[in-house]
């Protein structure tokens, strides 16, 4: 070869090395790369190799194991540019023998860093691999195949799926899940259309089935009446709704940096976990007098969401599910699909996880990225007592939205962060999807006789009654990681003439109660008038108050099942709908780390018992969004979406109308195309 193009090629080399150790230089928050996926496989299935037939090895969970929180805050402190990159480690549970294996993989090294056998109860979230192979066993057995034909059905039509089995007290607990079956002819809404009273009951470690039982209970539902694709409806149609257009001349006002986000007075990393889905940390708000960023979220995300049907009966009484913790939060994301799930102004943002094969998925578009402008007003007022003069100041309100969407199963749940330059997180779920319905016996309300557990939606289909409680955990650094819970309380004060001299008789005062450990913190909302804050004790505003960020509910619901249900022992995280705990890194998942077949005995209602210090300390908050559902025919075939959420609001965090001085935006004449006649 020529000296010169050796010189060549050495410089395309070098070029090349250099940019891809460019490449590498991950935000300590990234999720798992493609790249990393499988450097974990790799380096696991070299140690545990699966050449003998009892021995198989799948990986249930895969995830970044997040840097200690001091390690993370001295990093993004750092001034050396670029920054010296953490090491990168992931968490993977395991299955090996039967047997559930925590083990710690070091990137860097290339090593596994250590290795523990989970010896408690409860096993790790299903892969979508095996509830697939599951799915499909029935339709080898014998007496699942003559159970469909004694009912006159094609089984060339019926599909099949999974669902947890949870626990009602056993003393020994295998890891099962029950095959229940749906027809799909003349339609795709398959939840539609249930064959009632069959159950497989399927050993997921043996991938065999091990119960089964045809009670012959109902009628299979029609099929007429439960389409939902636009293509096969038919009209009239109705309501037409017309069109409309968002445009940014001069582009969006986000910018993405890898996974960090930055608009507005906004700057936060958006993540992703199979379990969890999206982890927002890292959120600072711009103060405009103080001329920097403070900190307010170092960590969000939806730790758990319970989800219990209210049908006591054979075939129906264990589906108390657990979606994040045994399904799989992040796992089932659905591709969002642009200028529907999301608006044309979006930017969207892809996301990867494992399957049970270590392997990496591609989920393209899981989360979408837009400034959303919804005609809302974000602060005004117009003045008329000035002699001679009317004035009206008006700021449209815009704001950012991260959003995802989770598809487990019937329903699905549409995630929603939205920061506001107000200094507000507004958190919003939206359900949606199909109801999980029964087939019954009934036409008509009037033959009803019995407690159906649920709303006769259509002829042979009952929409069961249910809740949805979702647990968030908010790791909130309020201007620092040392911070307080503080509940005020609004108290009623009677008052005479005596003592103003005014016939008024009362007054509301506000009674502040800082909380000192962890029971102080437990609180069930609307028992009380009051407001709920985290501060910073050590942090005042310029006239002494208390900086702080307020926790201002929508709609509050509470557990309705009795305490020593057995899925109310499992969930009883629920039992309150605010909880504080001290920051600890192993704490994350309100249901447990093992939430199938879990017994309740390693959930935040018991690592809360300890009743620790939270006093002007790190603490979590832990906020559960509930919702009870009783189904009515609107529901029914596909559903509206039903909305619940909360707001995080500054309250005493900046010293004045952090948006006063607030701009509004330049008003876009859009070219009329209108032709004359």
């Amino acid at each position: 070869m020529a000296p010169a193009m050796e010189l060549v090629l050495l410089f395309i080399i070098t070029l090349v090395c250099t940019l891809s150790a460019v490449a590498i230089q991950t935000h300590p928050l990234d999720p798992l790369t493609p790249a990393e996926f499988s450097l974990v496989r790799t380096i696991i299935s070299k140690s545990y190799p699966t050449s003998s037939s009892h021995a198989n090895l799948t990986f249930q969970y895969v995830g970044l194991d997040e840097p200690d929180k001091q390690t993370i805050l001295s990093w993004l402190s750092s001034k050396s540019k670029p920054k010296t990159q953490i090491p990168r480690r992931a968490f993977v549970v395991a299955r090996f023998e039967k047997q559930s294996l925590e083990i710690m993989v070091d990137l860097s090294t290339r090593s596994i860093a250590s290795t523990k056998v989970y010896k408690g109860h409860g096993f790790p979230k299903m892969t979508f691999d095996e509830e697939a192979v599951a799915s499909v066993l029935p339709f080898k057995y014998k007496p699942f195949i003559e159970s469909v034909k004694k009912k006159g059905l094609d089984l060339s039509q019926v599909v099949c799926t999974t669902f947890s089995v949870g626990w009602f007290g056993q003393v020994k607990t295998d890891r099962i899940l029950n095959i229940q079956c749906f027809y799909t002819n003349m339609t795709v809404n398959l939840y539609a259309r249930p064959l009632e009273g069959i159950t497989v009951v399927v050993d997921l470690d043996e991938m065999k089935i091990v119960g089964y039982s045809d009670r012959m209970v109902a009628p299979v539902p029609k099929g007429e009446g439960t389409e939902y694709r636009a293509a096969k409806l038919k009209p009239p149609f109705g309501p037409k709704l017309k069109g409309s257009a968002f445009w940014q001349p001069q582009g969006p006002g986000f910018e993405i940096h890898g996974h960090t986000i930055r608009w507005a007075n906004w700057e936060f990393h958006v993540g992703f976990d199979i379990r969890a889905g999206p982890i927002i940390s890292l959120a600072s708000v711009y103060d405009l007098e103080k001329q920097e960023y403070r900190r307010v979220l170092y960590r969000g995300f939806i730790s758990e969401l319970f989800v219990p049907y209210m049908d006591p009966t054979t075939d129906w009484y264990y589906k108390t599910y657990f979606d994040s913790g045994e399904f799989g939060f992040g796992q089932s994301a659905s591709s969002l699909q642009p200028l529907t799930d999301c608006p044309s102004n979006a930017a969207f943002l892809d996301a990867f996880y494992q399957n049970s094969q270590g392997s990496p998925v591609h989920i393209p578009n899981a989360f979408c990225i837009f400034e959303k402008y919804a005609g809302d007003v974000m602060w005004r007022h117009t003045e008329i007592v000035i002699p001679n003069q009317v004035i009206t100041e008006v700021r449209p309100d815009v704001s950012l939205v991260v959003r995802m969407v989770s598809t487990i199963g019937n329903y699905d749940y549409i995630i929603d962060w939205e920061f506001k330059p107000s200094g507000s997180i507004k958190l919003g779920v939206g359900l949606s999807g199909i109801l999980e319905m029964k087939g019954g016996k009934y036409t008509h309300t009037d033959q009803i006789k019995e407690e159906i557990y649920g709303t006769l939606l259509a002829d042979y289909t009952i929409g069961l009654n249910h809740d949805h409680f979702l647990t968030y955990y908010l790791d909130l650094d309020i201007d620092g990681d040392a911070n307080s819970f503080v509940k005020s309380n609004l108290e009623t004060v009677k008052v005479t003439v005596a003592d103003h001299g005014t016939p008024r008789k009362s007054y509301w005062k506000v009674v502040r109660e800082t909380a000192k450990t962890e029971a102080d913190a437990r609180i069930n909302l609307g028992l009380k008038a009051s407001e709920l804050l985290v501060v910073n004790p050590n942090k005042e505003t310029k006239v002494g108050n208390k900086v702080g960020y307020r926790l201002i509910p929508s709609s509050v619901s509470h557990p309705l099942l009795v305490a020593d249900d057995y899925p109310q022992i499992r969930a009883a995280f629920t039992n309150y709908n605010v909880w504080v705990s001290p920051y600890n890194k192993s704490e994350k998942w309100a249901s447990g780390p093992y939430t199938d077949r879990s017994r309740g005995d390693d959930t935040l209602a018991v690592w809360s018992k300890r009743d620790r210090e939270i006093q002007n300390k790190d603490i979590v908050l832990w906020y559960t969004v509930g919702i009870h559902h009783v189904p009515s025919q609107e529901d029914f075939p596909v559903m509206p979406t039903l909305s619940g959420g909360f707001e995080l609001r500054p309250t005493n965090f900046f010293e004045r109308n952090p948006v006063l001085k607030v701009l509004p935006p330049q008003h876009v004449n859009l070219p009329n195309c209108t032709i004359k006649s």
